[in-house]
């Protein structure tokens, strides 16, 4: 049900994913790190998809700057967030009442700073592995709109009791997910990840 679609970053062109379910409620999935050949390809990616999906809503992944057919160069999580506001735009001109956005990995590192930098704003963020181990997520600071944390109970980017004393500070409302026997790229444990997510969707 994905179409490939190109849209409009100020100078760059970004390629994307849409998969059209529902004209109200849609979701941007954003992929872990280019540089560690992360992209809108990744299986933790098409496993939040997934999980939007199963309760039909329409979604949008897509490839950051300079990453697969998205035109730029990696901009160390700066130009990063631009490319997030330009899928933010791109799916509320076509009139979208609510847009969650989902990150995982270097995603969610991404959402966290844009959510920090456009505060105040509507959007439901919801976190896969966010690797507190391995960039700065500055822990103590307040994270507009954290609704989820999904995180493996062997994650060493995203260590659990890292993320236990984050989260007060960052949203004491939100609500921890931990998935058994998964690490950080979860392998054998997706379809428990996209169960854990569908659930906390519809709680």
């Amino acid at each position: 049900m994905e179409t490939v679609i190109f849209f409009n970053q100020q100078a760059n062109t970004l390629q994307g994913r849409l998969a059209i379910r529902s004209k109200q409620r849609a979701a941007i999935i954003t992929h872990p790190h280019p540089l560690y050949g992360g992209d809108m390809d990744n299986g933790v990616v098409a496993t939040i998809v997934a999980a939007y999906a199963q309760l039909q809503w329409t979604t949008l992944r897509f490839n950051f700057r300079g990453t697969g057919q998205s035109e730029g160069c990696f901009d160390d999580g700066i130009g990063e967030q631009e490319d997030v506001q330009a899928a933010v735009d791109h799916l509320g001109q076509q009139g979208f009442e609510q847009i969650d956005l989902a990150g995982y990995s270097f995603g969610s590192w991404i959402l966290a700073r844009w959510s920090r930098n456009h505060h105040p704003h509507s959007h439901a963020l919801r976190f896969v592995a966010p690797p507190v181990a391995f960039l700065d997520f500055e822990n103590q600071r307040d994270l507009p709109g954290l609704r989820d944390v999904f995180v493996g109970r062997h994650d060493d980017l995203a260590p659990l009791d890292q993320i236990q004393r984050s989260l007060p500070c960052w949203q004491p409302t939100a609500r921890l997910h931990v998935i058994e026997n998964a690490d950080h790229f979860f392998g054998a444990r997706l379809t428990s990840l996209q169960t854990e997510i569908t659930t906390a969707l519809m709680g």
